[in-house]
């Protein structure tokens, strides 16, 4: 994912709680920073062969021989090597020649390192190969995807989906690395009292700073809906295992925490002095969806549970001390993120400036008490299948705040076709920063068929990048900052106090869910809302929550009046059906003028909609006003 020349792009006027470093500490927030002089290059790729045919990759579109990519290249791009002029990614090599052929090797997904600084390797190449052409017994293990890569701080190695590959004593960017020196070892987790088995299912795998640790995630299902536990572990080399599958050569994770602990006090509770009433606190530290770690590695990152309704953040915990802290706060969907090497900036892709999810969201205030069952199907929303609506954003230390909302890094441009702000090249994950704190490398998708084109209001594009490639690598030169040594990080402690030690074997825990009944919750202010929840009929999980606010208020500022229902049903758990009936007015308390409303239509609101999939099918209407402005949910499809 991904970011210019600045935009100054403005939102709903607000004062987020918890947003920065200084929320509640009674230090200043800053004002928000300028904009900054930014230029935004498209970095090389190995050429292209319109084919995937074997032998279509040619002398005529690759004369070195070094292989070719197809027009969707299936591009991962990932982080820098510690020289900050080398960039990981992974591609997929097709059109070989076919065996014994010098050029067979360049063929399959492969890691690729990409110059960022506009030089080439010793062959004349802006990109070099790392893993093709590995000797079969330098890569035993299964052939699991090499998605996501990220390189460690020895620029010797390489996470890559559930691998790591390794160049034993050689930096990969080194004429010295070459295939027949790399090696390829999988990473297993075990999920069995005995270790044996495959072990457990990971993704969104994290690379810890200190090149030890190891953070990921693991989908589960609870009372029949999706559900996600995040874990940080150690990585241990087990050159010879005896247990567990693949029996090779591999990393083991041992001392797995799970970033949850389902004994604390969660996001929305019941108060144990007082069960007729709940408490809502977004910032307890309990970590859904796990997108990285701080550049000291004392804070995990992750997208947490909505502080607002309907608005899907990032957060970061520090792993000690669980003192969580909100990092976004616009009501558009983040999830993509990377802190600086020196902690003063985040970079997101975000569909802030979009509005694509507004009309759910820009109503500012209103506690997450029905994300209980719509965080799923809001996330889901955040795409039209594989077009995406991602732009990459800087933003500093303190967060969103006032007409703040980050500086859009690929802003400059005008518009056109394949310029760097063409509104159909959309950011994918992660936008990453380099170590010395001067460049951030991001990537693009254009939309495609089904996405576009055919019964899609949305025409297809047609790709103006070198050879029709409907994938791209960006790099964001920070012009105006100096370049920054990058402390050494201290490894950090095996123990998370405020996770659960995994034990091998034992139970995914059940998340708890609030029992049947009706709850008050006052607002931090003034008002209260009065919370009814209705169980499903095996009492496994929540059917509806039915809230009525009367002179709600957190801030002090506005207070919320009005009803607003939801009852979510699912017959798979990826599968999301949802009846919403909303009626809001947020009012402003000193002058009494109607600030917001968010309204459904007299027939209700009813969203139809699969995670993965990610294809908006609604009838009815929900609107959201502010100040005037009206925001409607996108069109069916689109």
């Amino acid at each position: 994912m991904a970011l210019i020349l600045a935009l100054a792009v403005t939102s709903t006027s607000w004062q987020p709680a918890h947003a920065s470093p200084a929320a509640g500490s009674g230090q200043a927030v800053p004002p928000p920073p300028k904009p900054e002089p930014i230029k935004v290059r498209q970095l090389p790729l190995p050429p292209v062969t319109p084919s995937i045919e074997a032998g279509s990759c040619t002398t005529e579109n690759n004369p070195r021989g070094t292989g070719c990519i197809g027009q969707s290249p299936g591009l991962f791009s990932g982080n820098f090597l510690p020289d900050s002029r080398n960039i990981v990614a992974t591609v997929l090599f097709t059109g070989a020649p076919a065996a014994p052929h010098p050029s067979s090797i360049y063929t399959g997904q492969q890691l690729i390192l990409v110059r960022a600084d506009g030089t080439t390797f010793p062959n004349g190449d802006a990109w070099k190969c790392v893993t093709c052409g590995i000797p079969p017994g330098n890569a035993p293990g299964p052939a699991d995807a090499m998605d996501y890569p990220q390189a460690f701080g020895d620029g010797k190695r390489v996470l890559a989906g559930t691998n790591i590959i390794d160049c034993g004593p050689y930096k990969l960017a080194d004429r010295a690395c070459t295939p027949q020196r790399v090696r390829i070892y999988p990473i297993r987790w075990n999920t069995t009292a005995d270790g044996s088995g495959p072990g457990g299912s990971i993704r969104e795998l994290r690379l810890h700073p200190d090149d030890t640790h190891l953070g990921f995630s693991s989908m589960t299902v609870t009372g029949g809906r999706l559900d996600q536990f995040s874990y940080m572990g150690r990585l241990q080399f087990n050159p010879s295992p005896t247990t567990g599958t693949p029996l090779v050569p591999r990393y083991d994770l041992v001392k797995v925490s799970r970033l949850f602990d389902p004994n604390a006090t969660q996001p929305v509770d019941v108060d144990p002095s007082d069960p007729g009433k709940l408490r809502f606190d977004p910032f307890v530290p309990s970590v859904g969806e796990l997108r990285g770690f701080s550049a000291d590695g004392r804070e995990v990152t992750y997208v947490g549970y909505p502080a607002e309704s309907s608005n899907i953040d990032v957060f970061a915990a520090d792993l000690t001390t669980g003192k969580v802290r909100r990092l976004t706060a616009d009501p558009e969907y983040v999830d993509p993120v990377d802190l600086s090497p020196d902690g003063k900036w985040t970079v997101v892709m975000d569909t802030r400036g979009t509005d694509r999810l507004s009309f759910l969201s820009a109503m500012r205030g209103v506690p997450g008490i029905t994300d209980l069952l719509s965080a799923s199907a809001i996330s889901a929303a955040r795409n039209n299948g594989k077009r995406r609506f991602f732009q990459p954003y800087l933003i500093d230390a303190y967060g969103d705040r006032g007409s703040y909302a980050g500086q859009r890094l690929n802003a400059a441009g005008d518009g056109s076709p394949g310029s760097i702000n063409d509104p159909l090249w959309n950011g994918r994950a992660d936008p990453k920063w380099s170590p010395d704190g001067t460049h951030i490398a991001y990537w693009q998708s254009l939309a495609v068929a089904p996405d576009c084109g055919g019964q899609n209001p949305l025409p297809c594009p047609v790709s103006t990048a070198p050879g029709g490639r409907t994938e791209r690598l960006m790099i964001a030169d920070l012009t105006s900052r100096p370049p920054q040594t990058r402390e050494p990080v201290v490894p950090v402690s095996d123990t998370v106090p405020w996770g659960v030690p995994y034990e091998p074997g034992s139970a995914i825990p059940a998340r708890t869910h609030l029992t049947q009944g009706t709850y008050t919750l006052d607002g931090k202010k003034s008002g209260s809302a009065e919370v009814t929840v209705t169980e499903n009929s095996t009492r496994t999980a929540i059917s509806t929550v039915a809230v009525t606010y009367q002179d709600y208020s957190d801030d002090g500022r506005y207070v919320i009046n009005g009803t607003e229902t939801m009852t979510l049903q699912n017959d798979t758990p990826f599968h999301n059906k949802i009846d919403w009936f909303s009626d809001l007015v947020r009012t402003d308390i000193g002058t009494g003028r109607v600030h917001a409303t968010k309204r459904t239509s007299p027939d209700g609101f009813h969203l139809d909609i699969t995670v993965g999939t990610n294809k908006f099918q609604a009838t009815g209407t929900l609107t959201t006003t502010v100040d005037g402005h009206v925001y409607n949910q996108p069109a069916n499809g689109t």
